[in-house]
């Protein structure tokens, strides 16, 4: 049976994002329940309509989750009670430009006025192909100078590699902020673009010669 070493490897690479990744929340409370769905519907065409106006591809749109429910709360004397019907959506945004991203989220929260909820802000990739392909090369180099080391220390030599098995790596989101609740008129906040990273993790076989 010939010996071989397995070593595991991980690599990183940092580029400016240039995409913003936005998730907005429309949420109305009224008196019945068809009021709150269709108040909800018009803030929900009205945020959509700006976030277009500011630019946005209507591909890089997109609504879910859909939520009519009722409020209740216990009234001394009266016991539980109804009192108020909430509706409530979710419109996932796409912006493909760091630039244009303040004043879209601004003409977001404008249009949305009360309604409107700001619930996280994600910084990433159009095309994440090339980002990838240089976090996988540095996972690749460090596993084999990882092996090269190993190897050295054993007094052996790298020979064939036998296998490879690319390791899944978790990502984190980068959230900004949390709940907003605006109805005022509203000026553009800096997005900052910084720099976000990509990780890569590659397991690795040689033979040992």
């Amino acid at each position: 049976m010939k010996r071989t070493i397995t070593v595991t490897g991980t690599g990183s690479a940092k580029a400016a994002p240039d995409l913003v990744t936005l998730t907005l929340g429309v949420e109305t409370r009224r008196e019945t329940a068809g009021k709150a769905y269709d108040d909800a519907g018009k803030a929900a065409a009205a945020v959509a309509s700006a976030l277009r106006e500011a630019g946005v591809a209507g591909v890089d749109l997109r609504t879910s989750g859909l939520n009519l429910r009722a409020d209740i709360a216990w009234v001394e004397g009266q016991g539980q009670k109804v009192t108020a019907y909430v509706a409530s959506t979710t419109l996932h945004v796409g912006i493909r430009s760091q630039a244009d991203a303040p004043a879209a989220i601004a003409a977001a929260v404008a249009a949305g006025g009360d309604d409107i909820r700001i619930n996280g802000i994600e910084q990433g990739f159009v095309d994440t192909a090339p980002i990838t392909a240089r976090a996988q090369e540095a996972a690749w180099q460090d596993a084999l100078d990882r092996a090269e080391h190993y190897a050295t220390l054993a007094g052996v030599r790298l020979g064939a590699v036998r296998s490879i098995s690319q390791q899944p790596v978790p990502g984190a989101p980068i959230p900004v902020g949390g709940l907003v609740r605006a109805s005022f008129a509203t000026e553009a906040l800096p997005v900052e673009a910084g720099e976000s990273s990509v990780s890569a993790s590659v397991t690795v076989e040689w033979e040992l010669l």
